[in-house]
């Protein structure tokens, strides 16, 4: 099989852990200031946990297959 049989949850873990890490980091550190002097803009608590989440659970979900198998 090309790249071999586990390609599949290789590519699962490292969309699941941008996924969480991306939304995580938006959470914590706002994009900087607009050159207008307004305030930091941060992102949405309403969408980037639930997505930081959905990330975690396909890592650990992928995690296990490759520990497991």
């Amino acid at each position: 099989m090309f790249l071999g049989e586990d390609l599949i949850p290789y590519l699962i873990l490292a969309f699941g852990a941008a996924l969480t890490v991306g939304n995580v980091a938006a959470l914590v550190r706002p994009r900087r200031p607009r050159s207008d002097g307004g305030a930091p803009l941060r992102a949405s608590a309403r969408r980037a946990v639930p997505l930081a989440l959905v990330g975690l659970v396909a890592s650990i979900w992928s995690l296990a297959t490759l520990l497991s198998g």
